[in-house]
């Protein structure tokens, strides 16, 4: 009488490799075992060339804030000077006034900006008519793509002492007021202007994330008597709880990065004194002024290292709470 034999796999790829299989295989050379990627590494290779280029070739240039850098010396030629620089802009009034107003912009920005895409992601993915979401999600996106010329210039239609608010002021008879020129106008035009370029497009990775939670989670919960806001705050924001760690460090990371571009457009000098950030003020002493390359870098550099620090501080925090809060 014929037995059955139990099936055996005939994929050896589907195979568990064995402890000597797996020996083995490590002690291939190193050629062997990368080969099956090379494609996957000369897709690499552009963006590798990028941030080497870009991004970690002029770290060299760091040295002159350590120099007192003349073009004439060069930078290995030029003296060394030390921690000169960097003792005379914590000596610096000016330099104090405008990390203020780096950290009070950067601050404004992270607690209105930050949720922003959030709760939009949110609004958009519980919205049951499919046509009007993805309409919604197209206009969000749009404003990414303009410039930040393009969006002063809107701004400007609508907050200039002929735009579209004064005019509507100076019909019911009231006065006009400077949006655009006065100090205590600034912050808030600032941070809603950067809010509504970026709220469709920060939205995204959230929408995203949003897709992954598994919706037998949320029939359990409305089988347990969980109504919506109970299905928000026990499977919707827990599921996307990581992503939101992970860009919150990420924002963190470039909290004293304010936008150059969008100071530069909005700068005048009636708001100057609540506008001019790190950014702008390294760009004013360091190409504006004579010779001052050195004193620049030192700023930059310094911005740089406390940026550092608060990322490595808020990841370590980030690990504590969540195990895969952190993005190392």
């Amino acid at each position: 009488m014929q037995t059955l034999s139990s099936p055996r796999c005939t994929n050896p790829a589907r195979r568990e490799q064995s402890p000597d299989t797996q020996r083995r295989s490590a002690r291939r050379p190193l050629w062997s075992r990368t080969r099956p990627f090379v494609p996957l590494y000369v897709l690499f290779l552009p963006v590798l060339a990028y941030y080497l280029i870009f991004w970690y070739a002029p770290m060299g240039g760091l040295v002159i804030a350590f120099k007192n850098y003349n073009f004439l010396d060069g930078i290995f030629g030029s003296p060394w000077a030390g921690l000169d620089h960097f003792e005379r802009f914590l000596s610096n009034g000016d330099f104090w006034v405008v990390f203020r107003n780096t950290i009070l912009l950067a601050f404004y920005r992270l607690l209105f900006g930050f949720p922003a895409p959030i709760l939009f992601a949110l609004l958009v993915y519980e919205m049951r008519f499919a046509k009007i979401k993805r309409f919604i999600q197209t206009i969000s996106y749009l404003p990414h793509f303009l410039s930040w010329v393009v969006v002063y210039a809107i701004a400007y239609n609508f907050l200039s002492d002929t735009g579209f608010f004064n005019q509507i002021i100076a019909g019911l008879g009231g006065d006009k007021i400077a949006f655009l020129g006065d100090p205590a106008y600034f912050r808030t035009i600032f941070v809603g202007s950067s809010i509504w370029k970026e709220i469709g497009w920060s939205a995204i990775i959230y929408l995203a994330a949003l897709t992954r939670i598994d919706s037998d989670l949320y029939e359990a919960a409305a089988i347990d008597g969980a109504g919506r806001w109970r299905r928000l705050a026990h499977v919707t924001l827990p599921g996307i709880r990581t992503i939101v760690s992970i860009m919150l460090l990420l924002a963190l990371g470039s909290i004293l990065s304010v936008s150059f571009e969008q100071v530069v457009v909005m700068m005048n000098a009636m708001v100057s004194p609540v506008a001019e950030v790190i950014d702008y003020y390294v760009y004013r002493v360091g190409l504006l002024g004579a010779n001052n390359f050195s004193y620049a870098t030192a700023v930059g550099l310094f911005r740089s290292v406390i940026a550092l620090g608060i990322v490595l501080i808020a990841n370590w925090f980030a690990k504590k709470f969540d195990e895969e809060g952190g993005i190392w």
